[in-house]
């Protein structure tokens, strides 16, 4: 009788659905791995997105994030570090206003966070939770909640995002965020034109919205499937370079 139970217990262990088996954490590592891994923590990565030049360099904790635009008066570029802003007009720098520099911050960390998706994503201030599974286009998925602490959390702490994450591919195919600024709203994205450059994923997004706000990000899955989102734009990125730091000079 004993060891009968024993056989029955060991065989309910494994029977178990696979999401009562993993973490939110592990499934997020296990996605960052697949989009890069520790590439990330020394790289320097260059892009383009609507006609602005964007550059990230990381190394051994230390970061730039760049965004260089064409101007009246040259090239602006802002520089986001560990140690703040800094700016430069043809290379010269210049004073920020305060009243300017969380505007432009947020304008530059925003492009490089969803450019750089799922990256970012295991950091201290960020609170994952697996809120469920769903099946989109015939692929299963699990849903992650994201929010972030106050502390190192960014001005957008308050905002919540959703990953729909492939159970088997364990890639990012879908994204939801709500955000506060500018009188609020809700996003859905929906991923296309995968591709691998020396070692790290990048991906460009379809960007939905719905104008009611108070709709729970879980149920997005399900207004697109039924095609109740309104299509926004299209989000790409192009001339990615990737360079290992190994590549570097």
């Amino acid at each position: 009788m004993q060891r009968s139970l024993i056989i029955l217990l060991f065989f309910f262990s494994f029977s178990k659905p696979i999401s009562a088996q993993i973490s939110a954490n592990e499934i997020i590592n296990k996605t960052i791995d697949v989009a890069g891994g520790k590439r990330y923590d020394n790289v320097v990565i260059y892009f383009t997105f609507r006609n602005k030049q964007y550059r990230s360099k990381r190394s051994k904790g230390v970061y730039e994030l760049e965004r260089s635009v064409k101007g009246a008066n040259g090239i602006t570029k802002d520089v986001i570090s560990n140690s703040g802003l800094k700016r430069f007009i043809e290379n010269c720098p210049v004073e920020v206003a305060d009243s300017l520099i969380t505007k432009i911050s947020d304008g530059v960390n925003s492009v490089h966070y969803f450019a750089n998706l799922p990256y970012g994503l295991n950091s201290p201030a960020v609170h994952k939770k697996m809120i469920g599974e769903a099946v989109v286009k015939g692929n299963s998925y699990y849903k992650i909640r994201v929010t972030f602490s106050e502390e190192g959390g960014g001005t957008d702490f308050e905002d919540e995002f959703l990953y729909w994450i492939h159970k088997d591919n364990f890639t990012v195919d879908y994204l939801a965020y709500k955000y506060a600024v500018n009188g609020g709203g809700i996003r859905f994205r929906e991923a296309y034109n995968p591709r691998v450059i020396n070692g790290i994923r990048f991906a460009d997004y379809k960007n939905y919205k719905t104008d009611f706000l108070n709709t729970p990000l879980s149920n997005l899955d399900k207004l697109f499937k039924d095609k109740q989102l309104k299509f926004l734009s299209e989000i790409e990125l192009e001339d990615i370079f990737v360079y290992i730091e190994r590549d570097c000079c």
